[in-house]
C-alpha cells in the first residue's frame, strides 16, 4: 500500500512530508506516528473536494450565482442551468473525494482495533476517523439520495468484489452519521491542542446538529445546538471579514476548518479561479494581472438580497475591477476566501471555514421557531444581524420567521456552501430557484427529481448494480 506522507504544521496548516516508498502495511499502523501519518489522508481529501467541486454544486446551482467565464466548461454550465448529466466533472469529482476519504477513515478505524497504542492517542484517531466518514456520509446522502455505505477496510480486491455495493436508503446512512457522530463526540471530549483543523467534540455536536434539523427533528437538533452554544468555546467574531482572509486560522467563531497552505504542492487553495472574474487584456486585481476564472460570479439577485447598512455586502462582493491602463469595469465578483496580494492565485493561504458559530446559532433559532418558540429565536437570529450592523427584528409569526431566516442565511454564508442545502431541506428549492429563473428569463427550470443528482457514470461503469436516480 502506497502512501504520500502528510502532518500538520502546527495547529494551522498542512505540510508535505517527503513520500515513502511502497510502505508496507504490515509494518504501518504500529505506533502512534503512524496514526499521525494516516489521518492526514482523510482530511486532505477534504481539500480536494473544497477546491474543485463543492461549491459548484451548492452555490452555483442556485440563485447566489452563475458564470461569467467567457467560454464555460460543460460542467460548469450544467449546474448553472441546472440540467445536470451523470457525465458532470463537479459531480465524480466530489463522489471519489469523499468516498477516498471514507476509504482511509475506514482503514484507520478498523487498524486501531489491534494497535498498540495509548488509549488516549487511539481514542483520539478513532474519533477523528468517524467524524470525517461521518462528515463525508453527510454530504453525499445530500446530494445524491441513498449510497453504497461501507463500514471495512479493504484488504484485497476479491474483499471489494463480494462486498455488497449496491446503494442503501437514505435512512440507513442517517442511521451511520449520527452513530459515528455522537461516538466522535464522546471520544474527543479530552482531546485538546490539535487545532481546529482537525475534529473535536464540538465539531461532532453541531454537525449532529445540523444532521438532526435536516431530518426535522428538531427537539434532537436543539438539544446538540445547545450543547455546543453552552461549551462557552466559540463566538462570533467582530470583524466579519477576518473570517475569510489570509490568516483566518482559529478565529474564535471557527468550529472546523479545512486548511490549505501557500508555497506547498498541491495544498494551497485556488479560490480565486472560482469567484473572481477572467477579464483579458487589462485586470490589475492581482500581482502580475493574473486572471481569475469567473466561474461563480454573483447574481444581481444576491447582491440585492443585503439589506441598506448591510455591512457584509462590501466584505462579500465588489463591483468594480481596477483595470491596469486605470480606470475601473464594473462587474460583480467575490471576495470571501481570495487573498488579492498572493503572487499565484492557484496557491492561496486561505482556509476554508466548514463549521462556525453563526451556522450554529441560526440552526438553534430555525429548530426554535419551529418548535414554536419564535420569541426566543428571534435572539439568536438577532445576535447575527446585529453584527452585521443590522436591527433587530421582533414581533415576527412563525411563517415570517422562516423567511427571514432563509434571507439571513443566504447574506450571512454566500460562497460557504449552504444555499442549495438550505432550500432543498426546507423544501422551498423548487419555489425560490424557478421563481428566480422566471423573473431573469432564463429558460431553466427545477423539477422534483432534480433535488437529487445524478450518480456519477464512471461509478455504474464499474458496477452495473449501482442504480441511477431517477429522471437521469
Amino acid at each position: 500500500m502506497a502512501f504520500t506522507l502528510m502532518i500538520f504544521a502546527s495547529c494551522s496548516n498542512f505540510l508535505n512530508l517527503q513520500p515513502e516508498n511502497q510502505i508496507n502495511d504490515q509494518s504501518f499502523y504500529k505506533s502512534v506516528n503512524d496514526f499521525e501519518a494516516a489521518i492526514v489522508g482523510p482530511y486532505a481529501n477534504l481539500q480536494d473536494v473544497y477546491n474543485s467541486s463543492y461549491l459548484y454544486l451548492t452555490e452555483l446551482t442556485t440563485d447566489n450565482t452563475n458564470v461569467t467565464l467567457q467560454s464555460p466548461g460543460i460542467s460548469e454550465l450544467e449546474c448553472d442551468e441546472m440540467r445536470f448529466t451523470a457525465t458532470n466533472g463537479y459531480i465524480s469529482s466530489i463522489w471519489s473525494s469523499s468516498y477516498n476519504s471514507i476509504s482511509r477513515s475506514n482503514n484507520i478505524i478498523t487498524r486501531l482495533e489491534t494497535a498498540q497504542i495509548n488509549e488516549q492517542a487511539k481514542s483520539q484517531y478513532k474519533g477523528e476517523a468517524l467524524f470525517l466518514r461521518a462528515y463525508n456520509y453527510f454530504n453525499l446522502v445530500r446530494l445524491f439520495g441513498a449510497l453504497p455505505i461501507v463500514e471495512k477496510e479493504f484488504r484485497s480486491p476479491n474483499e471489494v468484489a463480494s462486498y455488497d455495493m449496491t446503494r442503501k436508503p437514505e435512512s440507513e446512512a442517517y442511521a451511520l452519521i449520527v452513530k459515528d457522530l455522537v461516538s466522535a463526540g464522546d471520544l474527543l471530549a479530552n482531546v485538546s491542542g490539535i487545532g481546529k483543523g482537525r475534529a473535536s467534540t464540538g465539531a461532532a455536536k453541531a454537525l449532529l446538529g445540523k444532521v438532526y434539523l435536516t431530518q426535522k427533528q428538531y427537539d434532537k437538533a436543539a438539544v446538540e445546538l445547545k450543547a455546543v452554544i453552552d461549551m462557552n468555546k466559540y463566538s462570533l467574531v467582530s470583524n466579519y471579514k477576518s473570517l475569510f482572509s489570509n490568516n483566518n486560522d482559529e478565529l474564535a467563531e471557527s468550529i472546523f476548518e479545512i486548511k490549505y497552505l501557500s508555497g506547498s504542492v498541491g495544498e494551497g487553495n485556488s479560490f480565486a479561479l472560482q469567484m473572481v472574474p477572467a477579464l483579458y487584456g487589462g485586470m490589475a486585481l492581482f500581482q502580475g494581472n493574473q486572471l481569475g476564472g469567473g466561474r461563480l460570479s454573483p447574481t444581481t439577485d444576491m447582491a440585492n438580497a443585503y439589506e441598506p447598512g448591510d455591512l457584509r455586502k462590501k466584505i462579500s462582493i465588489s463591483d468594480s475591477i481596477p483595470l491596469t491602463g486605470g480606470g475601473v469595469y464594473r462587474m460583480l465578483y467575490g471576495l470571501k476566501f481570495v487573498d488579492f496580494l498572493a503572487k499565484d492565485v492557484t496557491d492561496m493561504d486561505n482556509n476554508f471555514t466548514a463549521i462556525r458559530y453563526a451556522d450554529v446559532l441560526l440552526m438553534y433559532a430555525e429548530v426554535l421557531n419551529e418548535t414554536g418558540k419564535t420569541t426566543e429565536a428571534l435572539v439568536y437570529l438577532n445576535m447575527i444581524r446585529n453584527r452585521a450592523g443590522l436591527t433587530s427584528l421582533v414581533g415576527l409569526s412563525k411563517s415570517d420567521f422562516s423567511l427571514a431566516i432563509e434571507k439571513e442565511r443566504r447574506v450571512e454564508f454566500l460562497y460557504e456552501g449552504q444555499r442549495w442545502f438550505d432550500l432543498v431541506r426546507t423544501g422551498r428549492a423548487i419555489t425560490v430557484l424557478n421563481k428566480y429563473f422566471t423573473d431573469n428569463k432564463l429558460s431553466f427550470t427545477v423539477e422534483n427529481y432534480k433535488l437529487l443528482m445524478p450518480i456519477p457514470q464512471r461509478e455504474m461503469d464499474i458496477d452495473p448494480n449501482l442504480a441511477q436516480n431517477p429522471g437521469y
